[in-house]
């Protein structure tokens, strides 16, 4: 078992959560760098990384490059945008190094918070809050009206992994009709996945289209004015995946035009949203800050994702969400 090993991390830890990496890392020298001020927020610049053999958290990338020492980084997130580029590959590959995310941690929430969307959308809890916040009316023939059952209805998840492959298990008890979306395809999955051809029509035939994307070249403003129109009349669109990834103008104008009958953002482009963004007064946009991965011991699991992980590098097996 590797023993004395340096370990730099930064990443947004509660104090109780930073005692617990202290504690658990107490085999090996651990350094805590500046602790960033949100989640996703990167590190600044630290020669100290350089002594690591070990990185847990969201590091410079330059630094990642230069560094001779390191041979497994860990980020303290699902995305890893940043980081997946031919420069960092290569000089993780030169030193035979690994990178691993953290999904684990992420993908149980955001199905969560997917899940409660589409119950609030078919159940029509929005509609209804808004008027008791309003009218204070009782449009009780309407809402029950506009009220829909999960069951029978498609829901389109782009794309298919962890957090989607989690949604559907959610999903089972209402016999919804679920198709997943992957650019390249893999075996063992649990539902019907089509590819790039697919796309369009399985967005024509789609009640609930579900964007996951994560960030790259490939995906931004993947959900663009063209393919948004594509998506059935009357469908709702649900983003929790990256901002970058919809159209912001576009979505806005889909649903001015009642194109899209609602849209449910935790995801946006900028972030924060500004507040005179047309999003927020776009009809039946309902949005989240941000927040469909969090939860009360959000960081605790983060370290005890990592620890796990550490102990798997300690023992020479294979760590859990490796990325590359």
């Amino acid at each position: 078992m590797a023993t004395g090993l340096t370990i730099w991390a930064n990443p947004f830890l509660t104090a109780s959560s930073e005692e617990l990496l202290i504690r658990s890392t107490a085999a090996h020298k651990l350094i805590l760098a500046q602790k960033a001020g949100h989640v996703l927020e990167v590190g600044t610049l630290d020669p100290r990384l350089l002594e690591a053999e070990i990185v847990f958290g969201q590091p410079d990338p330059a630094t990642i490059v230069q560094s001779e020492r390191l041979r497994w980084l860990q980020l303290s997130s699902a995305g890893y945008a940043r980081y997946d580029n031919q420069e960092i590959r290569s000089a993780l590959e030169e030193h035979a190094a690994k990178m691993t995310n953290s999904s684990s941690v992420y993908d149980q929430p955001c199905a969560e918070h997917l899940m409660a969307w589409l119950l609030a959308d078919v159940r029509q809890l929005y509609p209804s809050y808004d008027n008791q916040r309003g009218a204070h009316g009782w449009p009780q023939n309407e809402l029950r009206q506009n009220t829909h059952l999960l069951a029978g209805q498609t829901v389109f998840i782009v794309v298919y992994g962890a957090i989607g492959a989690r949604l559907a298990e959610l999903l089972a008890p209402y016999a919804v009709h679920l198709i997943g979306y992957r650019r390249t395809m893999k075996p063992g999955s649990s539902i019907p996945v089509v590819g790039p051809a697919d796309l369009a029509s399985t967005l024509a035939a789609a009640d609930h289209v579900i964007n996951i994307l994560p960030e790259n070249s490939q995906t931004r403003n993947f959900f663009d004015s063209e393919r948004l129109r594509q998506i059935k009349a009357g469908a709702r669109y649900y983003s929790i995946g990256r901002g970058t990834t919809t159209e912001q103008e576009a979505l806005a104008e889909n649903l001015k035009t009642g194109h899209l009958q609602a849209a449910y953002l935790d995801v946006t482009d900028p972030e924060p949203l500004p507040p005179d963004h047309s999003l927020w007064s776009a009809p039946n946009c309902y949005i989240t800050p941000h927040t469909g991965g969090g939860h009360f011991n959000e960081t605790d699991r983060l370290v005890g994702h990592f620890v796990e992980n550490l102990r798997r590098y300690e023992e020479g097996r294979e760590p859990i969400d490796r990325v590359f």
